[in-house]
């Protein structure tokens, strides 16, 4: 019905579609961390007191979570550019 695909474009075509998946993790990830800033602003504006210790644990948790999306970057590039499963076909 579809005719036959080959398995280099199918790992290709599967390459490309978890490459493009990048996306939705770096709109997670930016909403997640647009969510901590308004809750430190929120929490320093109540305890202006406790603003380094708000601001450090912050930080530490916004370094956290774009670690994963520079991971996942480095992945869709490497499936992108220099697939290394095609080679295994």
């Amino acid at each position: 019905m579809f005719g036959s695909i080959s398995s280099e474009a199918f790992v290709l075509g599967m390459s490309a579609l978890a490459a493009s998946c990048i996306g939705l993790a770096a709109l997670g990830v930016g909403l997640g961390q647009g969510f901590a800033v308004g809750k430190a602003v929120e929490g320093i504006s109540r305890q202006p007191e406790a603003h380094g210790s708000i601001l450090t644990t912050m930080l530490v948790g916004q370094a956290i979570s774009e670690t994963s999306v520079i991971f996942a970057l480095v992945i869709a590039i490497v499936l992108t550019f220099a697939n290394p499963l095609v080679g295994m076909l």
